[in-house]
């Protein structure tokens, strides 16, 4: 049951109808990331093999940033504020040095880069949110209620006002942080939370293998 992401799309075609009407009445305004890469998160693995949701708020809203993967950019593209601090907690935590924005790799181990608008207007961080948030509540829901052992890094108020979704009874490590970003993570809260280091041990805990954080193992 659920073994394919299609199972978790309930309500997809409301959205493609309410993006297709936005592109409609706003004309020349870009949507990121590009229709061949929104759903790009789901490629990587199927639900049973999810080890982690990273939550994050909204694609990035600038050229050739979003990737369909959220907080990764492509290897070649200079690191947003954002991720940069997502990085520097990762080195903390860890020891672990990426060269690169492009998180593909922990996608790879069964990490779902999720936010809960899937796509957004040129320069206009939240203008999809509200296309988006009945299919990302149910694709969090559904998971939880069919998956266990997940942990769920909840990044941010957007983020965190989804924990009601995820189901008490199913063993998942719910961890909490303020946004990475430097307006929200310069006040405290983000610095410092070992979430890299925690999802491994309770990864580990129960009998899952943890993610390379680094992607060496690939």
């Amino acid at each position: 049951m659920y073994e394919t992401w299609e199972d978790f799309f309930q309500g997809i075609e409301a959205v493609t109808n309410a993006l297709d009407n936005d592109r409609y009445a706003l004309e020349g305004i870009p949507t990121y990331p590009p229709p061949e890469l929104t759903f790009k998160a789901f490629e990587y693995f199927v639900p049973s093999g999810t080890k982690i949701v990273i939550l994050g708020q909204d694609c990035y809203h600038g050229a050739g940033q979003a990737t369909g993967l959220a907080f990764s950019v492509s290897s070649d593209t200079r690191v947003p504020p954002s991720l940069r601090n997502i990085l520097r907690e990762l080195e903390s935590d860890t020891g672990t040095q990426l060269n690169s924005g492009d998180l593909t790799h922990w996608a790879r181990q069964g990490v779902l880069l999720l936010n809960c608008a899937l796509t957004v207007r040129e320069k206009a961080p939240g203008s999809h949110a509200r296309y988006w948030r009945d299919l990302t509540d149910n694709i969090i829901k559904r998971l939880s209620q069919t998956q266990r052992n997940i942990c769920f890094m909840l990044w941010g108020v957007h983020a965190q006002r989804k924990e009601a979704l995820i189901d008490p009874h199913k063993g998942h490590l719910i961890l909490r942080a303020v946004h990475p970003s430097p307006l929200a993570a310069n006040r405290g809260g983000w610095f410092g939370n070992n979430h890299f280091s925690s999802a491994n041990q309770f990864l580990k805990m129960n009998g899952r293998t943890p993610i390379d954080w680094s992607g060496d193992i690939l």
